[in-house]
Formats: C-alpha cells, sequence, structure tokens
C-alpha cells in the first residue's frame, strides 16, 4: 500500500493507481458511513487545496479514499482529514 496498491489484500478493498508526478498521495481510511468524502472534500476546499486526483472505495464496514494533492499543501492536509468524522487513519503514501 506503499504507493496506494491494495491488491491482494483481505481488509481493503482492491486498487492499484498509477503515481502522480507533482504530487503527494495521502490514504484516508474511515469508517464507511454516510457523509465522509462530503467532509473531506468540503475540509479541503475550505482550506484551498486542490485535489489532482482522487479515487473511493468501500466494503460494508470500511472506506477509503486516495487523494493527491499538492505537495506544498499536503501537510496542512495531512492534519485536516486527521479530523475528518469517522477517520481510523490517514498517511502520507509518498
Amino acid at each position: 500500500m506503499e504507493k496506494g496498491i491494495s491488491t491482494g489484500s483481505h481488509s481493503i478493498p482492491a486498487l492499484a493507481l498509477p503515481p502522480q508526478e507533482g504530487t503527494h498521495r495521502i490514504l484516508h481510511i474511515h469508517n464507511n458511513i454516510p457523509g465522509v468524502l462530503s467532509e473531506i472534500n468540503t475540509q479541503l476546499s475550505n482550506n484551498k487545496i486542490n485535489i489532482l486526483g482522487q479515487y473511493l472505495k468501500t466494503n460494508e464496514m470500511v472506506g477509503y479514499v486516495v487523494l493527491d494533492i499538492d505537495k506544498g499543501l499536503s501537510k496542512n492536509a495531512l492534519q485536516l482529514l486527521k479530523k475528518v468524522k469517522g477517520t481510523i487513519k490517514v498517511r502520507m503514501l509518498y
């Protein structure tokens, strides 16, 4: 999962994304509850952080969003994502 690839995982739905130049990739794992994606997008937008790439996948219990964020704004984005309701884990992949 270091680059956002989760193929073969039993607890996270399968995902394989190519690297995106000029960005940091952030993984946000959360409880699968309504409104998480909306809150993520609102928090980032309100802080003028543009999402350059985004992928969401869920199963019955857990969801995750992989976000590509401009390198200059990624540390701020990481802190904002930690405060989203339902967050289980947030980490910078690269």
